[in-house]
């Protein structure tokens, strides 16, 4: 976020007033400077409280769903998180300032590619990377404190929760 910006100030207390009231969800989402994961032609939308289209036909979530989700997380400053659909890489920056890594999955190759320019700009070390089916999640690096899935599944995704640390 650009700290003078007045929009990106009125999306956080937007987002405080409809209950997303974690103050490190909030401060990590003030880090994060939505605009660079938005396409060019909705700069002039990405501090408005909604969800917009990426590449894919896949969209970079409404911030408060970013928040509402984060905060429903409880992630704590040394959990080890699992992200599965990468999409912009928006979330993954979110979860970056609040855990002390970060696995992201993304089927489209071309997503992924996209975010870890962005992720790299941004200087996020604790993030990894990988393509492939997030229903399978990433088991070489399991077990994971929290698991968040960004894309809906028509079954539970038994898989990954054999992945979740115990508890």
């Amino acid at each position: 976020m650009t700290l003078g910006d007045d929009r990106a100030g009125r999306l956080i207390l937007s987002l405080r007033r409809q209950g997303v009231t974690d103050a490190r969800v909030l401060a990590a989402m003030e880090q994060v400077d939505r605009s660079l994961f938005v396409h060019e032609r909705f700069l002039d939308q990405a501090w408005e409280d909604q969800a917009l289209p990426i590449d894919c036909a896949q969209t970079i979530s409404q911030p408060f769903i970013v928040g509402l989700m984060t905060q429903a997380l409880q992630v704590g400053p040394r959990h080890r998180v699992l992200e599965i659909g990468t999409g912009s890489g928006y979330q993954c920056a979110v979860l970056s300032y609040m855990a002390r890594f970060v696995y992201t999955v993304e089927r489209y190759k071309s997503l992924l590619t996209e975010a870890e320019i962005k992720m790299k700009r941004l200087g996020l070390e604790n993030v990894f990377t990988r393509h492939g089916d997030g229903g399978v999640g990433w088991i070489e690096q399991a077990p994971f404190d929290r698991i968040m899935v960004t894309a809906a599944s028509p079954h539970e995704p038994t898989e990954l929760l054999k992945q979740l640390k115990p508890g």
